[in-house]
């Protein structure tokens, strides 16, 4: 048996009410008015595809065994890297093992998600792979007072797929690709080019998606009735409906499109509905998961009794949950770059990475690991050549220590307005760490009026910079205080 063993999902804890976009553009474009219902989710400034992909991936692999990966699979129509293995930057921040896993990128299109998955199922059942990790991630940028911008939010999902403690058992896919262009984006273009919206409607969505299902069921000679969940995406919700009808199903079998929750979340979006459909999901549930772009794939499941037994640790409904508002529609701008705004003298600095230095101290910047001393078990980050227990000061006797996903609390803290930022102030401080170990470390995802010493945080994957001249993210691990979420 091979399939799903463990999911999770990331929606970003920013949400902005459409209604906040159309009381900011709608003078410009009314025609926004048309879908002024439910909110998007924005990711905060420090977040992209491949940050979000992480989030998700630790949801979904808490109390696995991340060294038994051997393939991540990362999917995206907004990769920071064109030339560059963005798996391989989830794969070093989930510490996976360097030797004897392949990781991959798939791209190009919002059914990218969905491919990839088919290609960990394969990669499965040929024996070749044993536990494949796939994550799909977007963080789409669109022009202000536009549809796109009404539709598209931010999130991620993560799925691991193998043969032990299967959740869901892969019931098979079909595939169908058709150059169907409904939006493009151009090499060196920030944003997509959409095209005409009944047009895309009627013959995107309305006719590929049903077509591809019809090939799936005459493919395994299994009827449309047999599945419980039906999971497609489609951002136009009245023609999600209207694929329902035209396939004949029950509309309470059809999965929600999640556009009043968090807006359609690219290559991501079919996974996610697939995780939130998991994880109401009951022993013999058939679920039906279709992937569209360019085509579209179709997948095949049915729950099993160890569905019982699994809950992720940050899942789609957690992740929708854990929300707060964004009202400000300007700081939502400058977080994507549409406006301008001056950083001050102090982020005019723009130093060269040193990626020889990154490669030498890969673990401890990208994974997040210092070491802990085995004669005393006292952990330190960053890694040092001597133990900072007072009582102890061996030398060289230590071994790897993952902070990543270690909990911890605040000692001490400040808001800083002098130190460049996109979001001011800047808030940092001192954590120590549940088991031993303090760092100090930059916050994000807070509000500094809330931030109190003694609170809880967990620790996130973020971009820490962005060299526009040189075209070079960076990543780094903040604190997230727990009280927010």
């Amino acid at each position: 048996m091979i399939g799903v063993t463990a999911f999770g999902g990331y929606v970003p804890r920013y949400r902005m009410s459409r209604m906040t976009i159309i009381q900011n553009m709608a003078w410009y474009f009314p025609v926004i008015m048309a879908v002024a219902g439910g909110e998007k989710a924005v990711a905060n400034w420090d977040e992209d595809a491949v940050s979000m992909a992480v989030a998700a991936a630790y949801g979904c692999m808490a109390g696995k065994d991340r060294k038994a990966l051997d393939g991540v699979f990362f999917a995206s129509t907004t990769m920071p890297f064109a030339d560059r293995l963005n798996a391989g930057i989830v794969a070093a921040a989930l510490n996976a093992p360097e030797e004897g896993i392949a990781n991959a990128d798939f791209s190009a299109c919002l059914k990218a998600g969905t491919t990839a998955a088919i290609s960990a199922l394969e990669a499965v059942a040929s024996g070749e792979r044993g536990s494949v990790l796939v994550a799909p991630s977007d963080l789409r940028k669109s022009k202000m007072a536009t549809m796109a911008e009404m539709f598209i939010g931010d999130g991620a999902a993560a799925l691991l797929f193998g043969k032990d403690d299967v959740i869901a058992e892969f019931k098979g896919s079909y595939s169908l690709n058709a150059d169907f262009v409904d939006h493009y984006k151009g090499v060196g273009k920030d944003f997509d080019y959409m095209w005409e919206e009944r047009w895309v409607r009627d013959e995107g969505f309305g006719k590929l998606i049903p077509q591809a299902i019809a090939g799936y069921l005459k493919k395994t000679g299994m009827q449309l009735a047999d599945f419980d969940k039906v999971i497609y995406p489609c951002y136009f919700t009245g023609t999600h409906r209207g694929i329902a009808k035209k396939l004949g199903m029950d509309p309470s079998r059809v999965q929600d499109n999640m556009h009043n929750v968090c807006g359609d979340t690219g290559a991501a979006h079919p996974l996610l509905m697939f995780c939130a459909a998991l994880e109401q999901a009951k022993p013999g549930d058939k679920l039906l998961l279709a992937g569209f772009g360019q085509g579209c794939d179709v997948l095949g499941f049915e729950v099993t009794d160890k569905i019982k037994n699994f809950r992720p640790a940050r899942g789609a409904a957690s992740s929708l949950a854990a929300k707060v508002d964004l009202p400000n529609y300007q700081k939502y701008t400058k977080f994507r770059d549409l406006i301008t705004a001056d950083l001050g003298i102090r982020g005019e600095a723009n130093p060269n990475t040193s990626l020889t230095a990154l490669w030498r101290k890969r673990k401890m910047i990208l994974g997040f690991v210092g070491n802990k001393c085995t004669k005393c078990g006292t952990p330190q980050f960053p890694s040092l050549p001597m133990c900072v227990n007072p009582d102890c000061n061996e030398v060289g006797e230590f071994e790897d220590y993952e902070f990543a996903d270690k909990s911890g609390k605040i000692q001490m803290f400040t808001g800083d307005m002098l130190s460049p930022s996109v979001d001011p102030p800047a808030v940092y401080g001192l954590v120590e760490f549940d088991g031993g170990g303090k760092a100090f470390l930059d916050f994000t995802d807070c509000d500094l009026n809330q931030v109190k010493v003694g609170m809880p945080i967990r620790m996130s994957f973020r971009r820490r910079m962005k060299d526009q001249a040189r075209g070079f993210t960076g990543y780094f691990w903040k604190a997230v205080p727990k009280a927010q979420g």
